[in-house]
């Protein structure tokens, strides 16, 4: 069919590819809206000497790992194709990187002026390991010269869809999207005359789509067929039997069926049923021309017919070394096969999780589990374990559990109790993972219990590194080193570098919580030895508590530098739990420090993406309420309901102080200083009893706020005491020194005339007009006889703060208009509107004028797209 109407995405193609840097284009549009058509005829007339490497994800029951990457390998061989086979004999966690580091090989062309496309079909339906893929691309091709063009389906990816996440985290500059509308009505009747066919009611009955005009004009009869299903029946019927059992056959195998399966049939029926244009050629083999299509040949078939295809093909597929086991579980499964089912999924599974595809592998150990009730409990467990492990990697940490659980229940009717020690770790740290730190306590101690009466090997090593983790988390220092020695001292005679490197991190993060920076050492030592083992995971976390105990004890200038290098390692290795999490403590950091645009950026980027269990994601929450809260933004504390959820199911500092105080702060934002006093002295008394000095200053800070009493401020950090004992001067002083603006505005408006002055200014500079409107009213309330005066009625009314002017201003440049643009509108100089929009993004928080377009439709201050 002619491309009609797709000259602007082909042109926008062809700029991409032109383009001196990187680029990411997303070919987007309902099934069969010409996608693969729109992408072949680019390819096709690409740049002279442009190199196109195809893969595809298939609509498997669980898609194989890493599909696309399969499919260019077998094209270009080589470094990428032996690395790819080396990731499936082994479980060694960096070859995965080794693998990806091929593929960006590949798509570098040394060669002046030489251009690699690599094209991945029907991303909707990638794996994990293929979106982690892409998210390893597009975090790095800025540095290479490649166009990367992803085709998806928009009625595919519903909001939760996991490459959403995998999109937002790309940089904004290399995005193009590229969204293919139907046909409109003079373009489908165009067709239909070139067609020699009447064009009346073709548009009504395919609502414009490609494909579906396609189809219709090729169909013999008279009219116009009302569904896809009747088109492509009334297709099948006028084949010959021997081609109807071929195209049946071919309906049931995704992407395409190789020549192959297709021995047992007459080569004849296959070629009727190309010159038919039923099938099309595709690679080795032959598919029907859109899934659509052959969904609706397969759905016409009875259950039974269905079953029997399936069984046909797991036969044909089974004996091949060639084919991914991912195929098989899928036809085994809709075959009705369990012992095939029990035979495969497994295997599928490790292979999926070698690839870093934890979903998938958790998918595939769902799909066996219903099948393992006759099976001997020992096997039934390990298929049990097996699963919990992937969908714990996977986050699923509810089912886990609850799948740890049901092991466990096989092995106590066992009696090892390696093995039920094992299960009891293992529940202990999903127990917390999923806010249970009392049901964590207790597992952990009931594995250590029963692992200490068989010998000590490993499995005793890390109980005992369990539970020191447990007690640091805890905020239990001194039992968090008890334990953690113990283990590293088992671990050094058993010669076990994972345990030594696991508990040495526990142990240098408690001597961090009690100010002792000889924890600092510790976690080194701690990252050093994980990194050279290849334990990634260990590894990460070493700087991750490096850092984030940082900001928590307010060092903020190795706090800076701690993050900026955890950062850096943890998303050279794809961590992302990790990389979020510490977004989340550099929002708060910049929070700190006055750096209010860059903390919103960070905390909104940190919650841009998949759900993510457990408590990483409570400090851009908090982080986003505390900005909301100081700006004006909105009443309620939507960021901190599943912040306050994890606080009150850990009873974690690191979770209850932060909580606590953006609380606590709202309350007397909103002139209800005493509503969290009780939550307040019950996180201040946690607070004292761990040793904090910062926690408890900033709790304490609050309780004085509401008036309530403080006790011993000789436990409090310096600038909190300071100013709860009347030296508001030193306090600010002391917060001026350390860099924090906020807090110094805080003591300064607790001075005289000239101090709240100058503490007005503050929080107007950093767009605190909230804040700035309560220090009004108390100062009132003081007596103070001149209280500087505020923005205008209008402005202060303003949820945002924005003057008349800048509300004009921000509604254009929510249109995208340039500041000249903006400026002939206005008749104002260009400059003066540079001033206007510096001011938008300050009062909005916000570093870039496309987010502050998003951040002004979010809260509605202008109208939405």
């Amino acid at each position: 069919m002619e491309l009609l109407e797709r000259a602007d995405a082909l042109a926008t193609l062809d700029r991409l590819l032109a383009s001196p840097g990187g680029a990411v284009a997303l070919v987007a549009g309902e099934a069969g809206a010409g996608k693969s058509a729109l992408v072949s005829a680019f390819a096709a007339t690409a740049a002279p000497g442009a190199r196109v490497l195809w893969g595809s994800c298939d609509p498997l029951l669980t898609p194989r790992a890493l599909g696309p990457l399969h499919d260019i390998a077998r094209h270009v061989g080589g470094v990428l194709a032996e690395r790819l086979t080396a990731l499936h004999e082994a479980a060694e966690a960096e070859r995965r990187g080794a693998v990806f580091d091929a593929l960006l090989d590949e798509l570098t062309d040394p060669r002046p002026g030489r251009r690699t496309v690599m094209v991945v079909e029907d991303a909707h339906w990638a794996d994990g390991a293929t979106l982690d893929l892409i998210a390893y691309l597009g975090r790095r091709l800025a540095r290479h010269p490649a166009l990367l063009v992803f085709t998806l389906r928009d009625d595919e990816v519903g909001e939760q869809h996991p490459l959403h996440g995998v999109l937002a985290g790309l940089p904004r500059s290399l995005v193009h999207r590229l969204p293919l509308p139907a046909l409109s009505t003079d373009a489908v009747a165009a067709l239909a005359r070139r067609a020699g066919r009447a064009p009346a009611g073709l548009y009504q009955a395919t609502g414009g789509n490609p494909l579906l005009v396609t189809e219709v004009l090729a169909a013999t009869g008279p009219g116009v067929p009302p569904t896809v299903r009747d088109l492509v029946l009334a297709r099948l019927a006028a084949l010959s039997p021997p081609a109807r059992e071929v195209a049946t056959l071919v309906s049931v195998v995704p992407s395409r069926a190789e020549s192959y399966l297709l021995d047992d049939h007459p080569p004849a029926a296959v070629q009727e049923c190309l010159d038919r244009g039923v099938l099309v050629p595709a690679g080795n083999g032959v598919a029907f021309r859109h899934e659509l299509l052959g969904r609706a040949a397969r759905e016409s078939l009875s259950p039974v017919r269905r079953a029997a295809l399936h069984a046909a093909v797991l036969a044909r597929l089974t004996p091949r070394a060639d084919v991914d086991a991912a195929r098989l579980v899928h036809h085994a499964h809709h075959a009705d096969d369990p012992t095939a089912v029990l035979r495969w999924a497994p295997v599928a599974a490790l292979r999926a999780s070698r690839a870093g595809a934890h979903r998938q592998a958790a998918d595939h150990y769902t799909v066996a589990l219903p099948h393992a009730a006759g099976l001997p409990p020992p096997r039934r467990a390990e298929l049990l374990e097996a699963y919990a492990i992937a969908a714990y990697l996977a986050g699923l940490g509810a089912q886990a559990l609850a799948a740890w659980r049901d092991a466990l229940a096989l092995r106590e009717a066992e009696g090892d109790p390696l093995r039920i020690g094992e299960n009891l770790r293992w529940m202990s740290r999903l127990s917390w993972w999923t806010g249970d730190s009392t049901a964590a306590r207790a597992a952990g101690t009931r594995a250590v219990q029963v692992l200490e009466s068989a010998p000590p090997g490993v499995q005793l090593a890390m109980a005992y590194s369990n539970m020191s983790q447990l007690f640091m988390l805890g905020d239990d220092t001194d039992r968090a080193i008890d334990w953690g020695d113990r283990a590293r001292e088992l671990a050094g005679r058993l010669g076990d570098a994972e345990t030594e490197a696991h508990a040495l991190v526990n142990v240098g993060s408690a001597r961090l919580q009690r100010g002792n920076l000889a924890g600092v050492i510790e976690l080194e030592r701690a990252h050093t030895l994980a990194a050279a083992h290849h334990l990634d995971d260990h590894a990460a976390r070493a700087l991750v508590n490096l850092a984030t105990m940082s900001v928590d004890w307010h060092r903020l200038a190795p706090a800076a530098e701690a993050l900026d290098r955890a950062l850096r390692f943890t998303t050279d290795r794809d961590l992302d739990g990790y990389f979020r999490h510490l977004l989340g403590y550099r929002a708060r950091l910049r929070l700190a420090t006055g750096a209010w645009s860059g903390a919103r950026a960070d905390a909104e980027q940190a919650l841009t993406g998949t759900e993510q269990p457990g408590g990483s994601l409570a400090p851009a929450l908090v982080t986003l309420s505390r900005l909301d809260a100081r700006c004006g933004g909105p009443a309620g504390p939507p960021h901190l309901d599943g912040a306050t959820r994890w606080a009150a199911q850990s009873q974690e500092l690191q979770f209850v102080v932060p909580v606590a105080a953006a609380l606590a702060e709202r309350h007397w934002l909103a002139g209800e200083p005493t509503r969290t006093a009780a939550e307040l002295r019950r996180a201040h008394q946690l607070a004292v009893e761990a040793g904090q000095p910062w926690f408890a200053g900033e709790l304490a800070y609050w309780l004085w706020r509401a008036g309530e009493p403080v006790g011993d401020t000789g436990v409090l950090a310096s600038p909190y005491r300071r100013l709860i004992e009347g030296d508001w001067a030193g306090a600010a002083e002391e917060w001026r020194q350390l860099g924090c603006p906020y807090t110094r505005a805080e003591a300064l408006a607790c001075g005289d005339d000239s101090a709240a002055g100058e503490a007005l200014r503050i929080l107007e500079g950093l767009g605190a007009v909230a804040v700035a409107r309560r220090v009004r009213a108390d100062l009132r309330v003081r007596g103070m006889a001149r209280v500087p005066r505020g923005p205008r009625p209008a402005t202060a009314a303003h949820p945002a703060g924005l003057t008349a002017r800048q509300r004009e201003v921000l509604a254009l440049l929510a249109e995208g208009l340039s500041n000249a643009e903006i400026a002939a509108r206005l008749s104002l100089s260009t400059r003066t509107v540079g001033h206007h929009v510096s001011a938008v993004l300050n009062k909005l928080a916000v570093p870039s004028r496309g987010q502050a377009a998003a951040a002004a439709r979010r809260r509605g201050l202008v109208p939405p797209i």
